[in-house]
């Protein structure tokens, strides 16, 4: 660390002092509430790589389960300066950009199905999305002049969802998942996406899943373009559709010039 500041090609975390490591750490274990239960807790702190793991709180959450709450150092740092903006999500537009974008770059309203599949009741995540009330004060997708949005509600089957989305020739598709026990929400979301493929729509639309345990990192790997989780807004959604839908608009364009070029 330099005089003026931390070296931010070795960013570490930090609690009282700059550079100082510290990091606080909370988890379950499924073991009863004894002495051992803290030794227990404190060595899985440390085959994690975090040093001088110390104990500051524990309780009984109930009979045969621990919650612990941990203090340590992190020995890693990380090179902050070798990050670069492009592996980054760009920031998203306000409601009126993302109106006055899709003006400039789309030719017509983008179509956005989304609802809860499968068992999942919960809507609270993809009404306050889609919704015109939206969510804290932002608009869900209903109110920009940039969708055409159709919100299916929850518990709908992955067969209605994409019956439902073949009839509307639907641009992009937003998913969400509240019901994660037991990793419920991968089973789901990885069936939806191969169902998707098997009626040949997945390559000309958007997929989009989000809830709590979502990230961009497992909806990619579970097949669709992109994820959000939890403190996500209106127009951070609506940013990636218009952005991606934009994109896309420009690849297919060029290509169907390079085929008109060669044919002539």
């Amino acid at each position: 660390m330099s005089s003026t500041g931390p070296d931010m090609t070795a960013v570490r975390p930090y609690a009282d002092q700059l550079d100082d490591g510290l990091i606080q750490v909370c988890f379950t274990l499924p073991v009863p509430f004894a002495a051992s239960a803290k030794k227990a807790a404190a060595l899985l702190v440390e085959a994690m790589g975090i040093e001088s793991p110390e104990v500051v709180h524990c309780e009984e959450l109930a009979e045969g389960f621990t919650y612990f709450v941990l203090y340590g150092r992190c020995p890693h740092a990380v090179d902050y300066d070798a990050i670069s903006e492009e592996e980054c999500e760009p920031q998203a537009l306000a409601e009126p950009e993302v109106e006055a974008f899709a003006a400039a770059h789309l030719p017509r309203k983008v179509v956005v199905v989304g609802a809860s599949v499968g068992t999942d009741t919960h809507t609270v995540g993809i009404d306050a999305i889609l919704n015109l009330k939206g969510f804290d004060g932002s608009h869900g997708l209903e109110a920009y002049g940039a969708f055409e949005t159709h919100n299916l509600g929850g518990q709908v089957s992955a067969e209605a969802l994409i019956a439902r989305v073949v009839d509307l020739e639907a641009d992009a598709l937003l998913v969400s998942q509240t019901v994660t026990q037991q990793e419920l929400h991968i089973d789901t979301l990885r069936e939806l996406v191969e169902r998707i493929e098997a009626v040949g729509r997945r390559s000309d639309m958007i997929l989009i899943c989000g809830g709590p345990r979502i990230t961009p990192e497992l909806a990619r790997e579970l097949g669709f373009d992109i994820g959000f989780s939890r403190n996500t807004y209106p127009h951070q959604v609506a940013s990636y559709i218009v952005r991606e839908m934009a994109s896309r608009e420009i690849v297919s364009s060029a290509e169907t010039t390079s085929a008109a070029l060669s044919n002539g």
